[in-house]
């Protein structure tokens, strides 16, 4: 008889317990082509998180049209920012993991394991999870690397943890970080980044915080991710000692003829250049780690407009990537999000948890009647 659940094939007695921390960002395709990007943006945009129009009636726009057409254009724009190593995002995002696993087990002794997945694309959130599932994770912390919360973002990702473990024949424990816009250490990680650019390379004439944006009816439906960003913008804002004046809040990335979040950040970039602004200084405080949005759309093409527009410079403050800051604050998050749990105690004890297991070994044999 078939089972409708996934699960391993008997269970070891004296496998060790583990924990588990999973790095969720958006994806990307697997090559610059339209060829590769034609799936990526199917299973992205046909995803009734970003997009929340009657499915039968979204379908045929999104395979009618934008997939015969936005394939090529997207390829060009990856193509710009691709790089010998592949993807920025899918690199970057790797680099931050690898980080984040030498700071937890330099300060946590417990067996605790680090993996990234991808929401659209590969690796999948279900591939990450069934991996860490035979490696013996039994308490599994959720963490998605979008410092503000959306429905369209984090909670895109909670649908797919919550598809994965529904076909699980024994789920991890579990816990999520929902979101991290107003955490200190984040804070102080971004004030740090724009006092290091501004160490370097001298003071913009004004700072824009650019997030990507969403539809403006999610917000009216009860998204909170507007105000968040707002909050972030304004604790990065106090925490650099600027007046209200000297920053602006902006919104990227719209798609379509609805209303998005407002004000766009390619029309802010323009005016502000037409005002008189000579240096512009941009970061973009929803990107953990830098892509096609950050790399592209902000450093490459809105920088033409303002340019275009009168402007002298737009100088791009990078994400924070795999920095040390960024690094250590998102390990004050893990291990905020994990006291109880027994491989992040300090005082974690290996060869009293291997005897534990051997006990158990014992007993199941004993029951079992084998004696090897």
């Amino acid at each position: 008889m078939s089972s409708n659940y996934t699960g391993l094939a008997g269970y070891a007695h004296d496998q060790p317990a583990k924990a588990g921390v999973l790095l969720v960002n958006l994806g990307t395709p697997e090559a610059p082509t339209a060829a590769k990007l034609r799936p990526y943006l199917a299973q992205f945009l046909g995803d009734p998180r970003i997009i929340e129009l009657p499915r039968w009636l979204w379908k045929l726009i999104l395979h009618g049209v934008i997939l015969r057409i936005r394939p090529k254009r997207s390829a060009h724009a990856y193509a710009r920012i691709w790089t010998e190593q592949g993807s920025p995002l899918r690199t970057g995002s790797e680099a931050l993991m690898r980080a984040l696993q030498a700071e937890i087990s330099a300060r946590r002794p417990g067996p605790i394991k680090v993996e990234l997945a991808m929401r659209y694309g590969e690796p999948s959130v279900r591939r990450q999870i069934e991996k860490l599932q035979r490696e013996g994770v039994r308490r599994l912390l959720v963490l998605p690397l979008y410092p503000q919360y959306s429905a369209t973002s984090t909670g895109s990702v909670l649908d797919a943890v919550a598809d994965t473990l529904k076909a699980l024949r024994w789920p991890p424990e579990l816990r999520l970080i929902n979101d991290y816009h107003d955490d200190p250490a984040h804070i102080e990680a971004l004030a740090r980044s724009v006092e290091a650019f501004w160490a370097e390379r001298g003071r913009g004439d004004k700072l824009l915080l650019s997030f990507h944006g969403i539809p403006e009816r999610y917000l009216r439906a009860g998204d909170p991710y507007f105000c968040q960003c707002h909050a972030t913008a304004r604790l990065l804002r106090e925490r650099l000692g600027l007046e209200a004046s000297q920053v602006m809040t902006s919104f990227q990335s719209r798609v379509g003829r609805e209303r998005w979040l407002h004000p766009y950040t390619d029309e802010t970039v323009k005016q502000l250049a037409k005002d008189g602004i000579g240096k512009l200084d941009v970061i973009s405080p929803g990107f953990a780690v830098d892509c096609l949005e950050t790399l592209e759309e902000i450093a490459m093409q809105n920088r033409e407009f303002f340019l275009e527009a009168g402007g002298s410079d737009l100088r791009y403050i990078p994400a924070l990537n795999d920095s040390p800051d960024q690094v250590k604050a998102l390990a004050d998050l893990v291990v905020s999000h994990t006291q109880g749990w027994p491989e992040f105690a300090p005082d974690y004890d290996a060869e009293a948890a291997r005897a534990r297991q051997l006990a158990a070994k014992a007993r199941a044999d004993a029951m079992h009647g084998r004696t090897g």
